[in-house]
């Protein structure tokens, strides 16, 4: 039985070291071939180091020019800016003063544009301190009371554009511009408010302020103060984008207004997407409140010399009151308008 036992173990004990051995020459073998692959000619760790190395710095230098270049980029836009090109700053108060007839130090913080003399003589009536003046191009007054300017500046994309950057020497908290349209929506009336939310560039002026894919939109406080008045004395208004031309007698043209029915807009004018952009560009916080004038997409429904008395003695008193409520609550409140710089 010992004997038995003995053998038993012996044969496990040989087993084992079998087992043993076998094992020991995989893992040599293993690390063998595993030195050897490591040792195998024409890979130069050294070499394939200083590649990766070389590759990094590239990646880091294309970064930094890059980084430079879009500095660049924006120190030349903002050069074109007159906040920050003294020349032009220069020139453009100059000229502001030389078109209103106006001192610089009389614009006030809040300002109203208009395209109708009108509007200036309701504001002379309105706010007894008004002080008004003639220039060589625009008409203004200003009433340090209610700390609002109004200018008359004219007609059209050009204009609007212009006077967009002379205002910015100015520094305003708020702009309004207070204009008319006319209806391509049905549901307008004569005498209906039109808050843009947005303005189609259709006109050539504003390409030569941003690309043709960026909006035309106002600073939303402007917009949001606005409506507030509206609702506030119970006066009914739409919202919506409309489209801005320099194409007149549209009216005559069917093509031109199917066009108008594609994009869905509300109603059609000459100004605001000029003034919107050329605003925006120079930093200067811009809503508008536009006036239903007339329903153009009819034959019947063009604005005449008849009809446009109509509308001056109907509607027109409360569109330049509820301006300058509007530009006089926002001087009261000094609250900031703009959330952001950039």
């Amino acid at each position: 039985m010992r004997n038995a036992k003995k053998k038993v173990t012996k044969k496990v004990t040989s087993k084992n070291n079998t087992i043993k051995k076998k094992t020991a020459k995989k893992v040599t073998k293993k690390v063998s071939t595993k030195k050897a692959v490591n040792s195998k000619p024409g890979i130069d760790t050294a070499f394939v180091d200083d590649l990766a190395f070389q590759e990094i710095n590239l990646v880091k230098k294309t970064t930094k020019k890059l980084a430079t270049d879009l500095e660049l980029k924006r120190a030349a836009l903002r050069a074109r800016r007159i906040h920050w090109n003294n020349d032009k700053k220069q020139i453009a108060i100059d000229m502001l003063e030389r078109y209103t007839g106006h001192d610089f130090g009389d614009f006030q913080q809040q300002i109203i544009l208009t395209n109708f003399h009108y509007y200036i003589e309701r504001f002379n009536i309105l706010l007894d301190d008004s002080h008004y003046t003639e220039g060589s191009a625009f008409k203004a007054a200003s009433s340090k009371k209610a700390k609002v300017t109004i200018i008359e500046f004219g007609v059209g994309a050009a204009m609007a554009a212009l006077i967009g950057e002379l205002i910015s020497v100015v520094q305003p908290k708020a702009v309004l511009f207070l204009g008319m349209a006319g209806a391509v929506h049905p549901s307008l009336k004569v005498g209906d408010f039109v808050l843009p939310i947005a303005s189609i560039r259709a006109e050539g002026v504003t390409e030569h302020f941003l690309p043709k894919q960026v909006p035309a939109l106002p600073t939303f406080k402007v917009q949001k103060f606005v409506s507030q008045i509206l609702v506030e004395h119970g006066y009914d208004y739409r919202t919506g984008t409309i489209h801005s031309t320099d194409y007149r007698f549209w009216e005559f043209d069917e093509r031109f207004k199917e066009k108008l029915i594609e994009e869905r807009v509300l109603a059609v004018e000459m100004e605001t997407a000029a003034l919107f952009v050329s605003c925006f560009v120079s930093k200067v916080n811009i809503g508008a409140l536009l006036l239903i004038s007339d329903c153009p997409m009819t034959k019947d429904g063009i604005k005449t010399k008849k009809s446009a008395k109509s509308v001056f003695r109907n509607y027109t008193d409360r569109h330049i009151e509820l301006g300058i409520e509007a530009m006089a609550d926002i001087a009261d409140r000094g609250e900031n308008v703009r959330h952001y710089h950039w």
